[in-house]
This record gives C-alpha cells, structure tokens and sequence, in this order.
C-alpha cells in the first residue's frame, strides 16, 4: 500500500526514502468490505483516509430521512468528513464502502507533526486541501447553473472510470435526478 502512497505524494513533492519511511511510519493500513461504514454520523472523526484501492461514498441525511451523495472517493483520493477532523466536532455524514477498499489512515495530530517536521508535507496538504476546495466549488456551481444533462455529460467526460463502477442509482442520486432521467440521458449518448 505505500507504493501508491508514495506515487500520489510525489505528483507534488520529491522525497527521499528515508522522508517517506519517516512519512509513511505515521499511517496505519485499513481495510473495509463493501457496505461497511468507514464514518457514521454522530461520530467524532480523528483521522483522513488515503484511498488505495476501492471506492467509497459520503452522504448527508436530512430531517426528512431523504438521502443526498456529497462525493466519491476512488484510487488515489483522500476522504472524510472533514468538518468532524478539523472543527473537532461530531460527523454529520456518512461514509461508506461500494467495493471492498484498501485504505490507510492518518490520525489529526499525526497530520499536525507531520506538517510541522516537513515543509514538503505542509506544502503537499495545502495543495490537496486547495485543489478539494476548488472540486467542491465546482460542483456546487454545477448543481445550481447546469441542466441534468450537463451535469451528466460532466461527470461522464471528467470520471468515466466511475460510471463503469457504480449504479445508475447512485450516479442518479449524485446528480440529484431520477433513475429515469439518468437512463434518458445516457441513453442518447
């Protein structure tokens, strides 16, 4: 597992061998099978997770008991409710596996040394958590100016490797349309 780490660490930073042993010493292996939970709600939430292998959801239910998908999280993508790990506060998401999942996990105040001891680590954080804000912006943005057709044709070009992993079910409620609506619109392209 920590060969992807370290090729995913690296897309930004250069380290040694002795940095990313140094690195990787701080991360614990986690393994989870489809359907199992990796965050519920009402939780608190001391770690972020490193997805090596799998694919993951994270979801909000309201008052109302009505279900919406907030992200994915696949090969090479960092997840967790990331108002618990960093406000200390109570989960008020859901995540949970679609595939078995191969992750490893970093706790917040091993995330802290880290970024104290290396700048490069710092550095590496603060693009992830930029580039995170920027894909969350985005999808903003795309639910509230773009057409259901849009939307899909978004995703599809952007993830196409996700389209083949996940029900049109679950595809449909990310999108926020029907089941229906999303097998019109694939069906056109």
């Amino acid at each position: 597992m920590s060969f992807e780490l370290k090729t995913h660490l690296e897309e930004i930073i250069s380290l040694t061998d002795q940095e990313f042993e140094h690195i990787v010493s701080h991360f614990k292996p986690k393994t989870l099978k489809k359907h199992q939970y990796l965050i519920q709600e009402d939780e608190f939430v001391n770690h972020i997770y490193f997805v090596v292998k799998g694919l993951l959801k994270a979801t909000f239910t309201d008052a109302n008991g009505k279900e919406y998908i907030i992200q994915f999280a696949m090969e090479n993508w960092w997840l967790s409710d990331f108002r618990a790990f960093y406000g200390n506060v109570k989960s008020i998401t859901n995540i949970s596996c679609l595939e078995n999942s191969e992750l490893l996990s970093i706790t917040k105040e091993n995330l802290d040394l880290l970024c104290r001891e290396s700048h490069k680590m710092e550095h590496f954080f603060r693009v992830k958590n930029s580039l995170g804000y920027v894909a969350l912006q985005q999808r903003i943005l795309s639910l509230l100016t773009t057409s259901p057709k849009e939307r899909f044709e978004q995703l599809a070009h952007q993830y196409p490797q996700l389209m083949q992993r996940v029900s049109k079910t679950i595809i449909a409620a990310y999108l926020g349309i029907s089941r229906e609506t999303l097998s019109r619109l694939s069906s056109k392209t």
